[in-house]
């Protein structure tokens, strides 16, 4: 059974200005999506799922509808702020989606064997999917064997402004221990930094593996998801920037040791677009790598 590739598009693109999920950005105005769904086709996935927000349904098919129509099987379904477990209501002032955990308890129903997730404003190179595909091919992949691909913090970061990671702890094997949610992470001169709960700047090490939100998750993981969304809208329903991250539940069930995950490594080389000001750089990148001949223009 050929792997899935879920690709998590609902974002509001708040700090972008825009829909970056159909953004051309290619040479030949491919989007980052486009290289993310050739090279896990050719990487050895079966078929993709892409989750969006109805509101953006008819912008994401006029572009990708016919281009992928033949060619990869795909499906689409909806993240909206009030798809909850049964017993909760969205508050009134919620506008922000729910976090990429939620995201994927949306899929639930469509995605029934092992799968990888990954952004859909974020590249993450061919290599990190090829080893998703090698590690999520396995027979007979067991219950809790989940896995991440791992990046340099420190050539993750944007000139533009901050961003958000996954920082991640390892033992001697490069499996993982912890991976926290860290915000506002930004070099200053020369060091970098992200700001705790109190709003203070603190130092981190740059050549930490972070979490891109490239995961490899067994089935069972939705299950687990479905469990722990109901607890964290217990807690969590009235905070209006509240969000339910993918990282939280892998490290809730390594913290009880009801999952394993495994940090691949790979030598992809990832770049995203956050702001606008990243959006000229990775233009440039992808037309260096057209030009190294590593992928055609038209990419289909």
């Amino acid at each position: 059974m050929k792997p899935t590739l879920v690709i998590l598009a609902a974002g509001m693109g708040s700090r972008y200005g825009g829909l970056k999920q159909v953004d051309g950005l290619g040479p030949s105005g491919e989007t980052i999506i486009d290289y993310s769904v050739y090279d896990a086709m050719r990487a050895g996935f079966g078929k993709v799922v892409f989750v969006i927000r109805k509101s953006i349904e008819k912008d994401f098919m006029e572009v990708f509808g016919n281009r992928f129509k033949g060619k990869v099987p795909f499906e689409i379904v909806f993240q909206e702020l009030d798809m909850l477990p049964e017993g909760f209501l969205c508050p009134a002032d919620r506008t922000k989606p729910w976090g990429t955990a939620h995201a994927l308890w949306v899929a639930r129903n469509v995605v029934k064997e092992p799968f990888a997730a990954i952004n859909a404003d974020d590249f993450y190179g061919f290599d990190a999917f090829r080893v998703l595909a090698n590690a999520l091919s396995k027979p007979n992949l067991h219950k809790g064997t989940y896995f991440m691909v791992g990046y340099c913090l420190g050539k993750t970061l944007s000139e533009q402004g901050y961003v958000s990671r996954g920082v991640c702890t390892t033992d001697s094997n490069m499996m993982l221990q912890t991976c926290v949610e860290r915000t506002q992470i930004v070099r200053i001169n020369g060091k970098v930094y992200f700001k705790n709960e109190l709003g203070d700047n603190v130092e981190v090490d740059e050549t930490l593996p972070v979490s891109m939100n490239c995961w490899g998750l067994a089935p069972d993981f939705l299950n687990y998801t479905e469990e722990m969304l109901s607890g964290f809208l217990s807690g969590s329903i009235s905070n209006a920037k509240a969000e339910f991250y993918i990282p939280t539940v892998v490290n809730k069930l390594v913290g009880e040791k009801k999952a394993t995950c495994e940090v691949l490594p790979t030598f992809a080389e990832w770049f995203g677009v956050t702001y606008p000001g990243d959006k000229p750089m990775v233009m440039e990148r992808l037309n260096e790598l057209v030009a190294k001949q590593e992928y055609p223009s038209p990419l289909w």
